[in-house]
């Protein structure tokens, strides 16, 4: 009989690409001094020189932009796209982008109104009777100018800004496309999948590429564009400090695994999804996550998963307060898990985007973390092994080890004892040890030898459970041997006896659940065998 590969045997021998890569980052722009009403007002009187705090002094600077924004388009011959309701805008870009020429420059601006949040005037009462001009934020419909553009080094991209003051600015760019990108310049062959890499000829230099897209040269590429392209700000704003800087609003972070043969990837995702659908689960999401969950977050439903098919291709969805990480089957031959956070606060972290490396290191792991989960709870391999190598002897360092067989009732007695000293950090010794052991075999203290003790103590050691603290008597429990222990006095004083107990025990049959479920099997089972006998 063949067995179905497992999870783990499937990412070890049949994963011939593995590339971890920034994908789709989507920056916000925006002008430290003017984020709040004393700054704007700052700026409408301290700055421009105006006696009142009113944002109808801006019209001027946004006449200026939207003409600035005209001139450019009339002697860049550049076409000016005005977006439809529910008109995708990707697709208008993958169009026109077929038909660009020049190896970087606008290929069109596109502008569509939009919901805004923006600071407007309002008269405020300060005495009986008096009031004065006041600013407060409320939302408007304002046109917003997309600047889609192809560069050099980063490929697509498009630069948004919107046509009120403060003028907030939002770039979207790929990091995918970056290392595209830097790979022809350097020329090194690769086979591009959508938004990713399918083979590559130098795969380490591409790992290094997508590890330098940093925060310094994205800041880079942002002050580029934006000494090309219309400016909402005078020179003389800029020189007084009013000048953009980025945040990320959302980023994503993908682990890209390309198999060997499109079916290895189809059948990872059969064993994946049949038994990771509990991966929303808060106790699952802390050790994808790396963060301990508070009782709120798990009261707001804030962690879930779900299973999404469309067509014939599932992907598998974990979401974790604002953050959510997804796995798919990428055109067929990929595997993609990819972190999207769209909260950096979700994770202690500020939204600048110097935090870029901190929020590079969380969402990569995340990835990882999400691999080993689900390797650990499908490949029972490990366990079948590691628990094999307990119920027979071995050789360790040329020494014979007596096996640890579970069920046998030393054996139990040596966990369930072990388990009391877990938290003791100076250790224990034989003779504290001994009585513990004793009493729960229901022997006395003298038919249990200091010598039958120093047996179990070594083969305990050999096998890694303890371990001898330096220079003392005394023993510790191992990582190892505490879950050995803990999982041994467990399974048998939770599972095993009371299970067994509500089969066989005459007084729990009537009543147990567990019973009468198993007679249920049996009955249906004698019906089906002498209905095959009758035919």
């Amino acid at each position: 009989m063949n067995l179905p590969p497992t999870v783990a045997q499937l990412q070890r021998q049949h994963v011939v690409l593995e590339l971890e890569c920034i994908d789709r980052m989507y920056l916000n722009a925006y002008v430290p001094k003017l984020t709040s009403e004393a700054g704007i007002a700052g700026f409408l009187r301290g700055h421009l020189g105006h006696r009142f705090a009113s944002t109808k002094y801006a019209g001027e600077m946004t006449d200026a932009f939207v003409t600035a924004i005209r001139d450019f388009l009339h002697r860049e011959q550049i076409p000016l796209i005005r977006f439809r309701k529910g008109q995708r805008k990707d697709q208008v870009m993958q169009e026109r982008l077929r038909r660009f020429r020049a190896p970087e420059g606008v290929v069109f601006v596109g502008v569509a109104q939009e919901k805004m949040r923006v600071p407007r005037t309002i008269r405020k009462a300060f005495a009986p009777g008096g009031t004065i001009p006041w600013i407060a934020y409320s939302t408007a419909m304002v046109n917003a100018y997309y600047f889609y553009c192809l560069d050099e080094d980063f490929g697509p991209f498009f630069l948004k800004f919107g046509s009120y003051f403060p003028y907030p600015a939002k770039i979207c760019l790929n990091g995918h496309e970056y290392l595209k990108r830097q790979l022809a310049k350097r020329g090194i062959a690769f086979e591009a999948l959508d938004n990713g890499l399918l083979s590559c000829a130098d795969l380490p230099a591409a790992q290094r590429i997508c590890e330098g897209l940093s925060a310094e040269k994205i800041d880079a590429f942002f002050r580029k564009w934006l000494g090309r392209l219309p400016h909402p700000f005078r020179p003389r704003d800029r020189r007084a400090g009013y000048r953009y800087q980025l945040s990320v609003l959302q980023a994503e972070f993908s682990l890209t695994q390309v198999w060997d043969r499109g079916l290895h990837g189809r059948a990872f995702f059969e064993e994946v999804i049949r038994e990771n659908l509990d991966l929303g689960r808060p106790e699952q999401v802390q050790l994808i996550f790396g963060r301990k969950l508070q009782r709120k977050t798990v009261a707001r439903g804030r962690c879930r998963t779900r299973l999404i098919t469309e067509g014939v291709s599932p992907s598998l969805h974990v979401y974790y307060k604002n953050t959510h990480l997804k796995q798919y089957h990428k055109e067929g031959r990929a595997l993609r898990t990819e972190t999207t956070i769209n909260n950096t606060y979700d994770f202690g972290v500020g939204r600048r985007l110097i935090n870029l490396p901190q929020l590079r290191q969380i969402g990569f792991a995340a990835n990882r973390r999400l691999l080993e989960v689900e390797t650990l709870s499908h490949d029972c391999h490990v366990g079948a092994e590691a628990f094999a190598q307990l119920q027979r002897p071995a050789q360790v360092e040329g020494q014979h080890v007596a096996a640890l067989p579970f069920g046998q009732a030393r054996v139990q007695a040596l966990f369930a004892v072990l388990v009391l000293f877990c938290l003791q950090p100076q250790g224990f010794q034989n003779k504290q040890l001994r009585p513990l052991l004793a009493q729960y075999l229901g022997l006395s203290e003298a038919d249990l030898t200091p010598g039958r003790m120093s047996y179990d103590l070594r083969r305990l050691r050999l096998r890694g459970l303890i371990e001898r603290l330096p220079a003392t008597h005394r023993y510790r429990l191992t990582l190892a041997g505490m879950k050995t222990a803990l999982f041994y006095a467990r399974v048998y004083q939770r599972v095993l006896r009371p299970g067994l107990s509500h089969v066989h025990g005459p007084t729990l049959i009537e009543s147990s659940p567990l019973a009468a479920a198993i007679q249920r099997l049996e009955s249906a089972f004698d019906v089906f065998v002498t209905q095959q006998m009758a035919a």
